[in-house]
């Protein structure tokens, strides 16, 4: 019997997609001590933006959070972490001694499995990351940032995959943070890496356009190791696909998953609890989930959504995906927004522009905004749309629409231009560069945080820095840790 493995992100993407990041540890602490024995691959816990939130918005300590989550899973090998490459769990690039006493703190504390992605896909940006996980004996998952262009091809994808198992990696993630992967690209990539790669691949996908359990299924069919769910009602929309429904495809293929089927049912049920005390962070066409049973999933359309895979005719193809987003819609999962392949935003970016707009009176703009941002991403060299790139390209997409192609350009966008970020996948428009930097700035040649000073040798004599762990979050989070900070040893 095949088996296949299931990763739970519940408990950090799932709420962090549709419930703005306020899952308290608490209530976190409530689910994890069901899901820790259900029988997941891998728990991903913290990371992302669930350290900013920490301290912006649940006056937490995000250290004390990895703390409690380990004293309940004590298993770092199961204990994930998403981790921004060479940006940590921040906005743009820090020096490596900072990266490299982040990430000790960090698997020292029991996080031991970095997924680590770069959102230029610039492998440079994930070496010394790596290299220090490894080094501090934690395991490395290496994320591609999957997004669709002329540059952006499965034989891309599989380059960038061997280098990065060269590099060291213990695990690939196909990383599809906006939805975009086709189905019929679907097979044809996760075929050419598990040609080409000795290590685990594991697929990674939000369901924003509705493609990604489709897609979940087809990598089970594919052979892929393991896959990212999220259990309802934190599933589904800008999240995950739900575990509960692809535990239903794997038994239809016969396929060992190690599930405890009862134990999942029991975290969704605590979790309908907690949505409801986080209603007012969750969009209302994110609030349509309904709790749903095994029993609920009619087995004659999961064995036509197979049977349309299996025989792979022309049409079959865009029929089970039809097929499968009925199954979703009538368990109560929320719609999928199809605008999002031109625009490739991803659904937290969506959110946050909507209701921007709305407090700025341009929401009639918006239409607009979301043709432009392709011509921007095209100008800017074709970069993925994941943080921080995304909120970069948005912003820029923004101001054209509004005052006028290029009239007002942000200073993240000409670090982007300039190779602060990274390397892009292609080279920015020469025009746009001459027109935003001038002819006096010329790109940066080696690895981005080459030019970065250290910052630990330097003396830091702040009255609300009383440790190590304080230290990193105030070089990393700057005013708001401090903020936070101060609140916490009630100094201000």
């Amino acid at each position: 019997m095949r088996s296949i493995s299931f990763n739970d992100l519940t408990l950090r993407d799932g709420q962090q997609s549709l419930a703005a990041t306020r899952m308290t540890t608490e209530q976190a602490i409530s689910v994890l001590k069901i899901t820790r024995d259900v029988g997941y691959g891998a728990i991903e816990l913290w990371g992302g933006a669930t350290l900013d939130s920490c301290v912006r918005y649940l006056s937490e300590d995000p250290w004390d959070r990895l703390d409690a989550f380990h004293s309940i899973l004590d298993a770092p090998e199961r204990l994930r972490v998403l981790l921004r490459g060479q940006n940590l769990f921040a906005y743009q690039p820090f020096p490596d001694d900072l990266v490299i006493a982040f990430i000790r703190e960090a698997v020292r504390s029991g996080a031991g499995v970095m997924r680590i992605f770069d959102a230029l896909n610039d492998w440079r940006n994930l070496q010394i990351p790596l290299l220090a996980t490894k080094a501090y004996g934690g395991r490395v998952e290496a994320a591609l940032s999957y997004t669709v262009s002329p540059i952006h091809t499965s034989d891309y994808y599989v380059e960038l995959a061997r280098q990065l198992e060269e590099e060291g990696a213990d695990s690939i993630a196909i990383k599809d943070m906006a939805g975009l992967l086709q189905p019929h690209d679907a097979a044809d990539l996760f075929r050419k890496l598990k040609q080409a790669l000795d290590i685990q691949v594991v697929f990674h996908s939000h369901t924003t356009t509705g493609v990604a359990t489709l897609n979940a299924v087809i990598a089970m069919i594919e052979g892929l190791d393991a896959l990212d769910t999220a259990i309802t009602p934190f599933s589904g929309g800008t999240s995950h696909p739900p575990v509960e429904v692809l535990i239903v495809f794997a038994e239809a293929l016969d396929m060992e998953h190690g599930l405890d089927k009862a134990g999942i049912l029991q975290a969704q049920a605590r979790l309908f609890e907690i949505q409801g005390t986080l209603a007012e962070h969750i969009s209302p066409a994110n609030r349509t989930h309904r709790p749903v049973a095994y029993d609920d999933i009619d087995p004659r359309r999961v064995t036509a959504v197979l049977e349309l895979l299996h025989r792979d005719r022309p049409g079959d193809l865009a029929q089970a995906l039809k097929l499968m987003r009925e199954l979703l819609s009538g368990l109560g999962y929320p719609a999928p927004d199809d605008t999002i392949f031109s625009a490739q935003v991803p659904g937290g970016m969506l959110s946050n522009l909507h209701s921007q707009l709305k407090q700025m009176g341009q929401l009639d703009k918006m239409g607009e905004i979301l043709a432009e941002i392709p011509r921007v991403r095209a100008d800017a060299g074709y970069v993925p749309l994941v943080t921080p790139t995304s909120q970069i390209i948005g912003s820029q997409a923004t101001f054209n629409v509004i005052l006028g192609r290029y009239q007002m350009v942000s200073n993240e966008f000409r670090m982007l231009l300039r190779g602060e970020f990274g390397r892009t996948p292609a080279p920015p428009d020469p025009e746009i560069v001459q027109r935003v930097l001038g002819a006096g700035e010329a790109p940066l040649q080696y690895r981005p945080a080459s030019y970065l000073h250290p910052v630990l040798e330097e003396e830091y004599e702040l009255p609300y820095v009383r440790n190590r762990r304080d230290l990193l979050l105030h070089l990393m989070l700057k005013q708001s840790a401090d903020q936070f900070l101060e609140s916490k040893y009630r100094l201000a």
